[in-house]
């Protein structure tokens, strides 16, 4: 397996998801990630239905090769295990809200005089400064704020959430890449970063074309559904027993619909000879493309178009995807063991790195499952680990 980040310690106070994902595939690469959770119930995606056995599925989602400290940070014990761990750790991240980790002794700050050359990555709603600093940063309330939601879903009708969580995920990426960056710099300094990465800002970056043409227009664009402002046909249509998908990007490719579907009249029609031309006919070209595709089978169509190289797919369901002999091929889905669960299927890092297959080497941990661990790395015996046990410091 590529492990270029192996031998680096990583100190994980995220929870949820945008952070977990990091610091996941951060132990994808090779890094020891040490999952510090509360004392009492650790993160909260332990919690979250649908269950398998009492481990909640968004949390077996995001957490693979991770240990588990539990430990309560409120305490002058807990947070002197977290500023010893602190002194071997080159990264730390964590998800907290505004003033917390200050408030809790573990912030950039009092981490870097623990170990001057460390990585700090900090992760929030809407960053650390401004006015909304302190706002409540979940994926669906970004969506809404950013304007995102105001372009999702059919013209006139109601509000869409995103079901993926794409903010947080992405926000979970940007804080990879950053802490790659800050690495590399380290390397040729060996100088520390702190570095800040918001859910606002990622909604905002997502939005970057759809802000340049809003800054040429001027105007609010409609919602369009399946559709595409800029392109079209590029949308979904009902062949005659299914949906498919159709994505013309450009002129080439609409020619080489027309000639696919027996309509080479189309490609001269001064309604559709280009895609500005078909986009000012919007309503006019969905409506013959409908008519078209709707005469005849959907698995019919994909084999005729894809065959003539015209993007186009089926609108598979979850097991249609999963069943695709492609998934297979890719080894995208990984199976593994859990410990108490027995066996499991996850969905790997979408890197491959010269051709080497993925796995698991570490199930998502159990609520504290290497606190005792974790503790002996920290230099504590086996008689003040005891103490700080029976003190309910920590969880082992």
């Amino acid at each position: 397996m590529f492990k270029p980040l192996a031998g680096m310690r990583v100190l994980d106070f995220t929870k949820v998801l945008a952070g977990p994902l990091c610091t996941q595939y951060l132990g994808d690469l090779g890094a020891e990630i040490l999952k510090v959770e509360p004392a009492e119930v650790g993160d909260e995606t332990r919690r979250w239905p649908p269950f398998r056995d009492g481990e909640g599925a968004v949390f077996l989602s995001v957490n693979r090769n991770k240990r588990s400290l539990a430990v309560d940070l409120k305490t002058a014990e807990g947070r002197e295990i977290v500023r010893r761990l602190a002194r071997t750790t080159d990264i730390a991240i964590e998800s907290y809200g505004t003033g917390v980790a200050e408030r809790l002794g573990i912030d950039y700050a009092a981490l870097k005089a623990e170990k001057p050359d460390l990585i700090y990555c900090s992760i929030s709603g809407f960053g650390r400064s401004g006015p909304r600093a302190n706002g409540l940063g979940y994926d669906v309330i970004l969506q809404a704020f950013s304007g995102i939601m105001s372009l999702t879903g059919e013209k006139g009708a109601g509000h869409i959430r995103s079901p993926i969580s794409p903010i947080d995920q992405a926000t979970g990426l940007h804080a990879l890449s950053g802490i790659m960056a800050a690495l590399i710099q380290r390397g040729r300094t060996g100088e520390g970063t702190r570095l800040e990465v918001s859910l606002y800002e990622t909604a905002v970056a997502f939005l970057g074309y759809n802000l340049q043409s809003f800054w040429e227009k001027g105007v609010q664009p409609e919602k369009c559904g399946s559709g595409h402002e800029s392109l079209c046909p590029y949308q979904a249509f009902e062949a005659c027993d299914a949906p498919l998908m159709i994505g013309i990007a450009n002129d080439n490719l609409w020619q080489r619909f027309c000639r696919a579907v027996g309509r080479e009249e189309l490609i001269l029609d001064q309604h559709f000879r280009t895609n500005p031309d078909r986009v000012r006919h919007f309503a006019e070209t969905v409506a013959t493309v409908q008519a078209i595709i709707g005469a005849r089978p959907r698995d019919e169509w994909i084999g005729l178009l894809s065959g003539l190289g015209v993007p186009c797919a089926p609108i598979n369901t979850l097991n249609e995807m999963l069943d695709d002999p492609h998934t297979a091929a890719r080894g995208i889905v990984l199976d593994y063991q859990h410990p108490t669960l027995g066996p499991m299927k996850t969905i790997a890092h979408p890197v491959v790195f010269n051709g080497a297959p993925r796995a698991v080497e570490q199930a998502p941990p159990l609520h504290g499952e290497h606190t005792r661990q974790i503790l002996e790395l920290a230099g504590y015996d086996a008689a003040a680990i005891e103490r700080l046990v029976q003190s309910a410091v920590v969880v082992a």
